[in-house]
């Protein structure tokens, strides 16, 4: 047998150490294309064996007003906002108060309800959690801009609160300073009534603003009054002072017809006639005013004195009488209704006085006590007109053109 040359002895070995290489070179292949798998969803493992690292940002809290600001306008309403989670807890207090307000459904932010205060430093401190889980706080300061009471106006109402009212008062809203923006206030005057019925504002004047329903108020209505005007612009550097909220009710319906021709009145309760009563108007030159009154105010007794509606003492005319009983008002310029002993010949028969309603002082009597601010005294029978504005004259005026003097219409 001839030797085997040295390169055939070798190759055996050779060969036996490719073969473990390449054996550990495939299972290396093989377990690194099983971990890449595996990290694949849906290749080399179920959907329910995936699992994912998501990165979150932890909740970020700030408000619409910066740390440290000053002369923040008091029309301002606060907002808290959250990003990336929701608010857990939101407190604004200044002055000894606290402002209120309310984190949205979702969590994303809190608002408040209520504008600020002039010259109050107010603390804001807010929590909430992220969408980590974690929970942080964030606090700030801010101080709002002051006002004089040159730069606010106040708002007084009419009715009162839980008063009881007839069925043609008004709501009456006198500004201590004038408005100017009457659209931005106007927006923020509101009246719910119960059961509903149409009405509208109507500016008077630049101090005072009217709401009457589109037809007598129904009796027996709620009414709530929203003056909501605290902080609100109203023109020429002036702001709300004060909100105020009024309810009152609307009692019977009193509806009182006076005929100045036939010299009579008949007084309606919810439609049916109670009692028709003799009486005196306006003589010659001092006309009684026909159209729609409203009973402004009651005095069971007031001193009448013809000065204050421009009859001069001295004058044939003039008169000053101490307690003149049963006096109820209808119109700024001096009409009232009231007893009036004094001229009962001429009752029911001519009409003798200055432009008041009179009746005997039993018939004055039982007229006052069943009266309320805002029931209706109807006229007809002479030439004079009523005007609109000498008192609660509001129904003389359509309701489209009433509607018309709205700053929203």
């Amino acid at each position: 047998m001839l030797p085997v040359p040295k390169l055939f002895r070798r190759a055996p070995l050779a060969a036996g150490v490719v073969v473990v290489t390449v054996s550990a070179l495939a299972l290396s292949g093989c377990e690194a294309a099983q971990d890449a798998a595996e990290n694949i969803p849906g290749v080399g493992a179920s959907d329910d064996e995936t699992t994912a690292v998501a990165e979150t940002t932890p909740v970020q809290l700030k408000a619409n007003v910066k740390r440290g600001a000053t002369d923040v306008p008091v029309s301002t309403l606060v907002e808290v906002t959250a990003a990336h989670g929701e608010l857990d807890k939101v407190t604004v207090t200044g002055g000894g108060a606290k402002l209120p307000g309310e984190i949205s459904a979702n969590g994303a932010s809190w608002t408040a309800t209520e504008r600020l205060e002039p010259g109050v430093t107010y603390s804001v401190k807010a929590t909430g959690t992220g969408e980590d889980g974690e929970s942080a706080r964030w606090t700030s300061e801010f101080t709002s801009q002051a006002l004089t009471l040159d730069q606010q106006t106040y708002p007084s109402v009419a009715p009162l609160d839980g008063e009881t009212v007839g069925v043609g008062m008004p709501v009456v809203v006198t500004f201590d300073l004038p408005v100017t923006d009457k659209k931005t206030i106007e927006r923020n005057l509101h009246v719910e009534t119960t059961p509903a019925q149409e009405g509208t504002w109507h500016w008077v004047t630049d101090n005072e603003v009217h709401y009457r329903p589109k037809k007598y108020w129904q009796a027996g209505t709620e009414v709530s009054v929203d003056v909501d005007i605290n902080g609100v612009p109203a023109g020429g550097g002036l702001y709300g002072q004060e909100d105020r909220q009024i309810d009152f009710t609307v009692g019977d319906a009193h509806i009182y017809k006076v005929n100045a021709q036939t010299h009579q009145m008949e007084v309606f309760s919810n439609g049916k006639l109670l009692r028709t009563i003799p009486i005196t108007t306006g003589k010659e030159g001092f006309t009684t005013r026909s159209g729609v009154k409203v009973i402004i105010e009651k005095f069971d007794v007031k001193r009448m004195n013809s000065e204050t509606v421009g009859i001069p003492q001295g004058s044939a005319e003039a008169y000053d009488i101490d307690d003149v009983q049963w006096a109820m008002r209808l119109t700024y310029s001096g009409e009232f209704i009231h007893a009036a002993p004094w001229s009962v010949g001429s009752q029911g028969y001519a009409n003798v006085s200055h432009g008041c309603t009179g009746m005997s002082t039993e018939n004055a009597g039982w007229l006052y006590d069943m009266t309320l601010r805002g029931d209706v005294v109807e006229y007809v029978g002479t030439d004079r007109p009523m005007e609109p504005y000498n008192g609660y004259g509001d129904w003389n005026i359509d309701y489209a053109d009433y509607r018309a003097g709205s700053a929203l219409d």
